[in-house]
């Protein structure tokens, strides 16, 4: 192939790194020999007209690609007799057509093991060494048939020693997913003076890059004079806007001079996924001007759009206006699907339900994005439904269910549901066990907990430091402070998400002094501490009592971590200065906090009040509190109660007068126990349990039965 411009051989012209061949060099005892051919050999097998010259260093290298390659089958023997029978008269330096047997096989064959069969033929008669041939080989084996690109590796790397631009192309292709090799092959490229096309930059662009590589790319693009390829400016684009560099999206966007549908695609969905999403409407709206015709894609785009600013109205527009121009029939299922999902995100769950039942053909998308809207709506009735008619579970799924059982704290459905989809052949993943790890930590149940702990261990699911975190916050949750140490040192790995959540436990359980040494300890272990580290050791010093210590941890986090302070930061302060009784000191860091301070905060300032006996305060914080919330009933319950222990029941009984008057009432208290998996709720005054009568008896004869032993004693 010829060029009018070549690029240098000059090292520095490639991209960062190093050049040469990629997998030219192999260490001692790897599984393939670098092979080199004599060229008496090779003339010698081309005298024979194909006939196989033995080699024992091409057969060790063949040994790598298959073992059984040495015993032929009665397909090569054949292959090779006919070989022998008759000359051909193909020549690969000047036809390139499939007119040679073996290359007609290898285009029909479908198998790696017949794959491996023809490469076999192909060494026996020395075609391999022939630049289209090989070709043909790395196309199968890394394009067509990409299991096997692990071979076309070998090949190249051993057995083409001249390859040229379709060749390099062809594993640019192949390799694209991986950037390292990607770029180490196009080095290569560079390095061998062969000229780069528009392929060779786009298989460069085909997935996703940093934005430093993707620049380099660029500057490429630039140099061989391919910047006006509309294909690599869409490319750019997307690269650009996937690493939000707007700037240079836009730019390249105003210098394409034939701007078609999927360049507008890429610049409106790349507006809309970066939050620019009054830029993207205004685009599409020029589009419409210039005489472009939307396609699904633009509309996908113009929907995510309105998915971003929650605007239901926009989607109805949208929905509407693609009605009026494209019959339903027509809509493509990536169409449907969006509707399906920004009416669900808009919560117009109707709307996206009758368009769900209209679908002639709904895909895994479809039924996982209606389950797991609805269980985030809390409709878990329709959306096991909608589970159960769905034809092929999976883990998207079954952890959407999961998830809205485990957030309605419905404990017995949510460990059904594990047991359908172990049931269902669908293997549970982190996400799943941590979602029930979390439902029986808020619940307390120790149990369960330690029985899905068992399950990991039983199924040999190495602890991560995600999984330990969550396990970690159920022991602690559930009173076993020692077990959650001992998986928190078993930890190979520890983020700051497990320290803060060990941190957490030991505050909860009063070893304040425990958790304030762990949060030094994690800073010598090099690990920066974030806000939730900082609520977590504050809320420790507080219930140890460690005021001093509280303060100056305060105040180092925006001085010594430039953190910024958040409400719930204030709120730990407030707390920590309320339980020492620095009652004056608590209001002024109310009065002089930066934001609004919140209901906890007045909560807390309000339930000191009370254990001080201090009432102008407590008017003060409970007039701020039932400002924030009206509709609560504890800021008007601790504000009576205040009253009635300071001895004025007419202010108590006014308070209450005001409850009434409002419709505020004071929730039952209620307690759960969970009997062999199953959770029994019981409230004050409540008779409506189904064994009601039962509890009762048993009580009753549980207390006469404590009667008479207090009396014998």
């Amino acid at each position: 192939m010829t060029a009018s411009y070549r690029p240098s051989c000059d090292k520095n012209w490639g991209l960062s790194g190093g050049g040469g061949r990629p997998g030219k060099k192999r260490k001692q005892g790897a599984h393939c020999e670098s092979v080199t051919v004599p060229k008496e050999d090779v003339k010698k097998s081309e005298d024979h007209n194909g006939t196989f010259d033995s080699n024992r260093k091409i057969w060790r290298c063949v040994r790598f690609l298959s073992p059984s390659m040495f015993h032929c089958s009665r397909f090569i023997r054949t292959f090779t007799s006919a070989a022998s029978r008759r000359t051909t008269s193909w020549d690969p330096t000047v036809s390139l057509k499939l007119d040679h047997p073996t290359l007609i096989i290898l285009e029909k064959c479908g198998t790696r093991k017949d794959f491996k069969q023809i490469l076999t033929q192909m060494f026996r008669i020395h075609l391999i060494f022939q630049t289209f041939p090989m070709s043909r080989l790395l196309q199968f084996s890394a394009l067509t048939n990409p299991e096997n690109l692990d071979i076309a590796v070998v090949l190249f790397s051993h057995f083409t020693p001249n390859p040229n631009l379709y060749i390099y192309n062809t594993m640019l292709r192949a390799l694209s997913f991986s950037s390292n090799q990607s770029i180490a092959y196009y080095q290569s490229m560079l390095y061998s003076c062969i000229f780069p096309d528009e392929h060779s930059l786009l298989a460069l662009l085909r997935f996703p890059r940093s934005s430093s590589e993707g620049k380099q790319i660029h500057t490429h693009v630039i140099v061989t004079g391919l910047c006006s390829n509309l294909y690599l400016q869409n490319s750019l684009m997307k690269m650009y806007l996937e690493n939000q560099e707007m700037k240079y999206a836009r730019e390249i966007f105003q210098h394409v001079q034939r701007r078609d549908i999927a360049s507008c695609n890429i610049m409106i969905t790349g507006l809309a996924r970066n939050g620019h999403n009054f830029e993207a409407l205004k685009l599409f709206h020029n589009m419409v001007v210039s005489g472009l015709e939307p396609d699904q894609y633009t509309i996908v785009g113009l929907l995510l759009c309105c998915g971003q600013i929650n605007d239901s109205f926009k989607v109805k527009s949208i929905h509407a206006w693609t009605v009026r121009r494209t019959p339903a029939d027509n809509w493509g299922i990536i169409l449907c699907n969006a509707l399906l999902d920004m009416y669900a995100k808009c919560g117009e769950m109707d709307i996206a339900l009758r368009i769900f039942e209209g679908l002639k053909e709904k895909d895994a998308f479809s039924w996982n994005t209606m389950i797991a809207r609805f269980s985030d709506h809390g409709n878990l009735d329709l959306a096991h439904r909608l589970f159960d008619q769905m034809p092929n579970k999976d883990l998207v799924s079954c952890n959407s269910l999961l998830s809205g059982y485990a957030q309605s704290k419905n404990w017995n459905s949510a460990i059904k549901v594990f047991g359908d989809m172990i049931a269902y052949n669908v293997r549970p993943d982190k996400l799943s066990i941590v979602t029930l790890v979390c439902s029986a930590a808020d619940l307390g149940l120790l149990y369960e907990g330690r029985v899905l702990h068992g399950w990991l261990y039983k199924n040999n699911i190495e602890l991560d430091a995600f999984m330990a975190s969550a396990l970690i916050d159920m022991y602690c949750k559930c009173g076993s402070v020692d077990r959650a140490i001992m998986i928190f040192n078993k930890i190979p790995q520890r983020d700051v998400a497990a320290w803060t959540a060990m941190i957490s436990g030991l505050a909860c359980h009063g070893r304040g002094a425990k958790a304030a040494e762990l949060f030094y300890k994690m800073q010598e272990d090099g690990i920066i501490p974030n806000s939730l580290t900082f609520i977590a050791v504050l809320t420790a010093c507080s219930h140890a009592g460690l005021v001093n210590d509280g303060c100056i941890i305060f105040e180092a986090i925006k001085q010594s971590y430039g953190i910024d302070h958040t409400v719930e930061h204030y709120g730990c302060l407030v707390d920590l200065l309320t339980r020492a009784g620095r009652l004056e000191e608590a209001r002024e860091v109310v009065e002089n906090m930066p934001m609004k301070p919140s209901r906890s905060i007045w909560g807390a300032l309000l339930a000191a009040c009370k254990a001080e006996g201090n009432l102008e305060l407590a008017k003060i914080a409970s007039r701020e509190l039932l400002k924030l919330e009206p509709e609560e009933e504890s800021g008007y319950v601790l504000l009576a109660n205040l009253h009635a222990a300071d001895g004025n029941w007419s202010y108590s009984d006014n308070v209450r007068e005001i409850m009434k008057s409002k419709g505020v009432k004071k929730m039952a208290g209620s307690s759960v126990v969970f009997i062999d998996g199953i959770a029994h709720q019981f409230a004050a005054s409540d008779g409506n349990h189904p064994m009601w009568e039962v509890i009762c008896c048993i009580l009753s004869n549980l207390n006469r039965e404590m009667k008479l032993d207090t009396a014998h004693c």
